[in-house]
């Protein structure tokens, strides 16, 4: 029987501040950089990995800018610089459609509180569409050209996101941990929710009221077969000061 310490290992991460979280709005899919708080918080996260001695063979990660320069701080400051990265769109945050960059707190009083929080954290909840003229669409970006424009949303729930995420944990993650390789993925809060969510089982209600902090590395234990066994924060303090 393997021990906790030999047991796979996948390191989560969302990304740390980016200039949208400090200003409150609706993100989705734009690509805003990370603040300077943001970088401390990368900063922190690499040392932190360090100083375990974690040691990765990929780096999984989003089309998103914020998504990258995290990992690639992160990896500066664990010793884990030249590791090869792999970027996957169906790492990228959950699409907010039409309230991509709206500020929430004037959409609240705009809709009222109870409507934006159900657009943010329901499970089935649907934002607004973005309009097919708009030209933030993914379908007319051409950063997403490469990509089947059947599969690029206007706008998702959070188990939309569950879908295209766990799709891509089958297809490429879980024949990975398999491999024995050690693994880093830097995503988003609303992905890793989605994805935490299916690897754990979690009710609706449950994952409603589930968020996780910017910047605070996630570790993901594995059976040798890829089951999911437990997690916790590498920082449990910055967590719950999160």
């Amino acid at each position: 029987m393997p021990t906790q310490l030999m047991l796979p290992v996948v390191v989560m991460i969302r990304h740390a501040q980016s200039e949208w979280n400090r200003q409150g709005r609706f993100t989705g899919w734009a690509d805003p950089p990370l603040t300077d708080a943001g970088r401390d918080e990368a900063v922190r996260a690499g040392k932190a990995l360090a100083e375990i001695g974690y040691r990765f063979d990929v780096i999984h990660t989003s089309r998103l800018e914020r998504a990258q320069e995290t990992a690639q701080i992160v990896m500066r400051h664990s010793d884990n610089t030249g590791v090869p990265v792999a970027t996957d769109w169906r790492l990228n945050e959950r699409h907010y459609g039409a309230l991509q960059g709206e500020d929430k707190i004037a959409m609240a009083a705009r809709v009222g509180e109870e409507q934006v929080w159900r657009w943010r954290r329901g499970y089935l909840d649907r934002p607004p569409r973005m309009l097919a003229d708009d030209p933030e669409m993914p379908s007319r970006d051409p950063r997403w050209a490469d990509i089947d424009a059947t599969h690029l949303p206007n706008g998702e729930s959070l188990a939309a996101t569950r879908e295209r995420v766990m799709d891509f944990w089958g297809e490429i993650i879980t024949p990975q941990i398999i491999a024995g390789k050690r693994l880093m993925i830097a995503s988003h809060g609303n992905t890793l929710r989605a994805l935490i969510m299916a690897l754990q089982d979690m009710s609706v209600a449950a994952i409603e009221d589930f968020e996780i902090p910017t910047g605070v590395p996630i570790v993901y234990a594995f059976s040798p077969k890829g089951e999911p066994i437990g997690w916790h924060y590498l920082n449990s303090d910055a967590a719950q000061a999160a």
